[in-house]
């Protein structure tokens, strides 16, 4: 799980790539829009509820109602240079899932599907309902900064006839020691992306897109993830990770010089359908949670290389002081070990390589010993993944002082197409190309 991880948490106030949700919106099945059945509490609403009794939620909502928090109105924007959920700020609620296309269904199905699955992502994202069967599980709620996001995988060029517009950057990636993959929960032909600040809404898009697939396609797995709540903390924070470690400091951020060109396909870059896209490295890593927390805080820091209390480097400083790689004790000993997790992860010790970390924390409950089965969902982004992840995942396999408390289950590598225009569907570049 490399340093450079999990972007700062915002505070729900004022989320950064979203907006906070509009007015005006158009009319559903019956009439209103489930952005209109927010409800009215607000400081006032929850004054009066709480001195006259129930305030129904069901009275009299108007085209000025407005959520009880702001938690629930951030809205991302679904067309755009590039695809939703990638520069986002994290959510708290995810869902991965791939699928492979079903036989004969080549890329003509491909395609229908890929527009049916863009104009129901515009239209959740946007806090209406689907265009038909919507199962009404988000109705009462706000977009809540839903995003759902889409990518191809290895097969699905051979499956549409398209093996000549495959980019090499998915080519297989190569093995590694700590690998102990399950081939059911890796690759697939499609994969999607789903994340908002409720769980609702996020089941809500995930069932709406699974129903969606018709006939085209079928589910080859699914995974669950989950961060902390947006506002949870007393003030903006990183996050921390199931083994209780302050996890993100160094993921770069898109103010940072070069953000675009480690993260992003360059608008001169080939494949031409892939321009202002980013390829994503998805895996499945186990934390053995039970060995992780027999070790002392302090074996613990050692491990990762900083301080578990607030994130500060152990050669001194605050959260964000760069870290002293040559400093030592009164014995000579480095303060930050040789193969301290955080050491080994930097950019500048992996030739530059850049990764931009959006993953999800995940448990899928205990098995018959009571082991949990739990850890991250890691999910890398990179304009191009053998510059990016595999070679931190080489340095890694070397000597890594965490390799002993993780074990990867799950991998798949996706390439993920730019944002799609005004009228356009997601890979239509691609599709109809």
């Amino acid at each position: 799980m490399p340093d450079q991880s999990i972007p700062e948490a915002r505070t729900p106030e004022a989320p950064e790539g979203t907006r906070p949700h509009g007015h005006g919106d158009a009319p559903s099945r019956q009439g209103i829009s489930r952005r209109r059945l927010l409800g009215t509490a607000g400081a006032t609403g929850l004054a009066l509820g709480a001195a006259g009794g129930a305030v129904g939620y069901a009275t009299a909502p108007t085209a000025t109602a407005t959520p009880l928090t702001s938690l629930g109105s951030g809205q991302a924007m679904f067309h755009g240079k590039h695809q939703p959920g990638i520069t986002t700020p994290m959510q708290a609620r995810g869902h991965l899932v791939a699928f492979d296309l079903k036989p004969g269904a080549g890329r003509k199905k491909a395609a229908a599907l890929l527009r049916r699955w863009s104009d129901t992502a515009r239209r959740l994202m946007a806090g209406e309902p689907a265009a038909s069967g919507d199962t009404d599980v988000a109705r009462d709620a706000g977009p809540s900064s839903l995003t759902v996001t889409f990518g191809f995988g290895h097969g699905f060029f051979g499956r549409t006839g398209l093996e000549k517009q495959r980019p090499a950057a998915l080519d297989p990636l190569p093995d590694f020691s700590s690998d102990r993959l399950d081939k059911a929960r890796s690759n697939g032909d499609l994969w999607v992306q789903i994340g908002a600040d409720d769980a609702l809404v996020a089941f809500h898009a995930l069932r709406a897109i699974q129903r969606d697939a018709g006939s085209a396609a079928r589910v080859r797995w699914q995974m669950n993830g989950f961060n902390r709540s947006p506002g949870a903390t007393t003030h903006p924070m990183t996050t921390r990770n199931l083994m209780g470690q302050v996890d993100g400091t160094r993921n770069p951020k898109p103010a940072d010089p070069g953000f675009d060109q480690h993260v992003f396909v360059p608008e001169s870059g080939e494949p031409a359908w892939m321009a202002n896209g980013s390829y994503v490295v998805v895996r499945r890593i186990r934390m053995l949670l039970d060995d992780w927390e027999k070790l002392s805080a302090r074996a613990q820091e050692d491990v990762i290389g900083r301080r578990k209390s607030d994130g500060a480097p152990l050669s001194g400083g605050t959260e964000t002081t760069e870290m002293d790689l040559e400093k030592t004790d009164g014995s000579g000993k480095l303060v930050v070990p040789i193969n301290a997790h955080a050491r080994i992860t930097r950019p500048d010790q992996n030739g530059g390589a850049t990764l931009l970390r959006r993953p999800f924390s995940y448990h899928d409950g205990f098995d018959a010993d009571g082991v949990p089965d739990a850890g991250l969902l890691f999910i890398c982004w990179q304009a191009d993944p053998l510059r990016g992840f595999v070679p931190v995942q080489r340095k890694l396999d070397r000597g890594d002082a965490l390799t002993p408390f993780v074990r990867h289950e799950a991998s798949g590598l996706f390439a993920v197409p730019g944002g799609a225009a005004q009228g356009e569907y997601v890979g239509q570049r691609l599709l109809e190309g």
